[in-house]
């Protein structure tokens, strides 16, 4: 049961960065990231797009900042 619990939230977490950052190009978080973030895709991919598939090295960046709030400014500075 607690392993459920914690699929749960990875998924709400998911669902979360997904719905405020799913138009964010693989470009921009590369940026971010590093080359290696969401390898083997394209980097004119969005986010939405290609979350579900990330690796656990990629989507733990991506919770740790969004949990921590520094994604939305990671992501802006990125962008500029």
């Amino acid at each position: 049961m607690g392993k459920a619990g914690l699929d749960n939230r990875h998924r709400n977490k998911d669902s979360e960065i997904s719905h405020k950052h799913g138009n964010t190009l693989i470009r921009t978080l590369r940026k971010i990231y590093g080359q290696s973030f969401a390898a083997g895709y394209p980097e004119t991919e969005k986010l939405s797009e290609v979350l579900l598939q990330l690796n656990e090295t990629s989507l733990s960046q991506l919770r740790r900042d969004h949990e921590t709030g520094h994604l939305d400014h990671k992501i802006a500075n990125a962008s500029k």
